[in-house]
């Protein structure tokens, strides 16, 4: 009996062995973050980041029943894959084995015929190699004893596929010729090569650019030292630092982490929609940072050389001051391909230089830079080369710096802020007979003085035919635009403060959903201003008549909601000045021959600092 016994207990327990074995070797498979050349990754096995954040295994994408090797966040409620391994070569079947093996190389292999699927390289040779995924996303392979990132033998952050993470470099080892740049999936179901990519392309002067094969669809534009010249609004991810690298080794730049509680990336979708994600927990999902292109303005070349587009006019494309369309046929038909020329020629002897402010710097293919020159310096170089069009300063945090234009000057637009100067090649007759000898400051299309010109010259033109002495609400400009005069009442509670206050802030605002100010007059009593006409007028008109009512369908008045949200959004969060509007009513909401809301009425709005959320007042004000 107790040789039974002490016989029988052994044996069950080794009768359980092969199961708590497997459980082991499954806790394993989750919780490791490293594999050497006697392990490997099957399908249904993990590696995880040390801290848990990343998870790298096999997936399918989609609706296909293909599978990948990829990497993903471990945490997240929704599957978000950042990078995949063999996306030009699925596997067709759950055979696939993830292994490390001599001297150092990460394979994939089909364990049915033991073929390789997909292979990494290795810069040198080592004698005890080892796959890491790290907590920053990327997956490398070093010797075991050495974790000096610079000793890597690969990783995958060099071969980046549709997304960009926070410590990634994109640009080009100019030593290896190795480039770094974003991919599109070709559609969600297939992760290979799309038409879409991403690059920073070091021709000229750098500048990042969204191209469709060869073409350009979309350019950010130049490095000024603090922010590459374009972006969004000026708008950048306050979670994270941008640093830029140009020397005789790379040209690159990467993002430095601040806030490494915000979970941040950036993709490129099949459509070749470039955009920024931040994970918000309280949605359970991304939210959208902002697109790239953002809007019309943002296509590649759109008004041809010397054009310039700016997003709150209709139409877009605009000729710079002091050039004119080089073929008005087709700026009648909406072809601006061909752009603007001077209308005066350049004789090379003589000519001047004048200045455009608050643009986008032109495409810096076929420009030339020096790092060290003052402006003045620049524009003697730039005088002195009869080829020279253009030339700017090139480091804005240092206040030096030189970069000169070569060719015809392209995809230009106007940006409401962070804008740049740059001064263009003239003839020395467009300077003026008591101005050959200085730069002359010409405001870009969309300043304020501009507006406030055109506006002056209305006033007048109007107030000449005017018989009654009443101020007409209604009028039409030269060229057939449609325009509404604004009149301050002399009975009105509003004075030429809040008069000022709303020329000032339309002025530097642009959205969609914000009237557009075409210009302003102040003359004696009278206060004047002028906008662009809204057909529909304001929204309490429709609002409450019982008739005109009936016209606003559930579709339109959600229209209208969200049009209105989305101007609140940009003035209290996407505009670089945060405004509070402070007199929000259905009367100053105005709408367009498309129903489409345009709030109205800023003379009660205030600004507020960057950073700040709130504020106190002592002053009722707006309804």
């Amino acid at each position: 009996m107790t040789t039974t016994v002490q016989m029988g207990s052994p044996w069950k327990c080794f009768s359980c062995f092969p199961v708590i074995f497997s459980l082991i070797l499954q806790q394993i498979s989750v919780t490791a973050d490293t594999i050497n050349v006697t392990q490997s990754i099957r399908d249904g096995e993990t590696l995880v980041s040390s801290g848990g954040i990343f998870e790298m295994g096999f997936f399918s994408p989609g609706n296909s029943s293909n599978r990948y090797v990829g990497l993903w966040y471990n945490n997240l409620t929704v599957r978000t894959i950042v990078w995949v391994a063999n996306r030009e070569i699925p596997l067709t079947n759950t055979d696939g084995i993830l292994r490390v093996i001599n001297p150092g190389l990460l394979v994939l292999l089909n364990n049915t015929n033991g073929g390789t699927i997909w292979s990494s390289n290795a810069s040198r040779s080592v004698h005890n190699p080892v796959a890491q995924l790290l907590d920053y996303g990327n997956i490398v392979v070093r010797d075991a004893n050495d974790e000096s990132p610079e000793n890597f033998l690969w990783q995958s952050f060099d071969y980046p596929t549709d997304t960009y993470l926070p410590g990634m470099r994109c640009g080009r080892n100019l030593q290896t010729g190795l480039e770094n740049y974003l991919s599109a999936w070709r559609s969600n179901d297939d992760p290979s090569p799309g038409e879409y990519s991403f690059h920073l392309d070091p021709t000229g002067f750098p500048q990042i650019l969204l191209k469709r094969d060869e073409s350009v669809q979309f350019r950010i534009g130049t490095w000024n030292g603090i922010r590459f010249s374009g972006t969004p609004d000026g708008r950048e991810d306050p979670t994270h630092r941008l640093v830029f690298v140009m020397n005789e080794n790379e040209v690159s730049y990467r993002e430095e982490t601040i806030d490494r509680s915000v979970i941040t990336r950036f993709t490129i979708n099949p459509s070749g929609l470039a955009q920024r994600w931040t994970w918000v927990d309280r949605r359970h999902g991304w939210v959208v940072y902002l697109n790239m292109p953002a809007d019309i303005c943002d296509s590649y070349g759109l008004c041809g050389p010397y054009g310039s587009c700016n997003i709150g006019n209709s139409p877009s494309c605009g000729c710079l001051e002091r050039f004119v369309p080089r073929d008005p046929g087709g700026w009648v038909r909406a072809d601006w391909s061909n752009g603007c020329v001077r209308r005066s020629n350049l004789s090379c002897q003589g000519d001047v230089f004048l200045r455009y402010s608050g643009i986008k710097l032109p495409d810096a293919t076929y420009s030339w830079y020096n790092t060290s020159m003052s402006l003045e310096e620049c524009r003697t170089e730039c005088l002195r080369n009869c080829s020279c069009t253009a030339y700017a300063q090139l480091d804005r945090s240092k206040g030096n710096g030189c970069l000169i234009w070569f060719d015809d000057l392209v995809d230009i637009r106007s940006l409401s802020t962070d804008g740049q100067d740059i001064y263009i090649r003239m003839a020395s007759s467009e300077a003026g007979s008591t101005r050959k000898n200085r730069d002359i400051l010409i405001a870009s299309l969309t300043s304020a003085m501009g507006a406030i010109l055109i506006g002056l010259s209305l006033f007048l033109c109007i107030r000449k035919k005017r018989n009654d002495r009443k101020m007409k609400k209604k009028g039409i400009l030269e060229g057939g635009q449609e325009i509404a005069v604004k009149r301050l009442s002399k009975d009105s509670m509003q004075g030429l403060y809040e008069f000022k206050n709303e020329v000032i802030f339309i002025a530097k605002l642009q959205h969609r959903n914000l009237v557009r100010l075409l210009g302003c007059c102040i003359q004696g009593e009278e206060n004047l201003l002028i906008y662009e006409f809204m057909p529909n007028k304001s929204l309490d008109v429709i609002l409450f008549d019982q008739t005109k009512s009936k016209l606003l369908d559930w579709q339109t008045r959600f229209n209208i909601i969200n049009g209105i949200a989305r101007g609140l959004l940009y003035l209290h969060q996407d505009s670089r000045l945060r405004i509070i509007h402070r007199d929000l009513k259905a009367s100053n909401i105005l709408l367009d021959s498309d129903m489409n809301p345009k709030i109205s009425d800023f003379g009660m709005a205030r600004c507020f600092g960057g950073n700040e959320t709130e504020a106190k007042t002592r002053r009722v004000v707006g309804t």
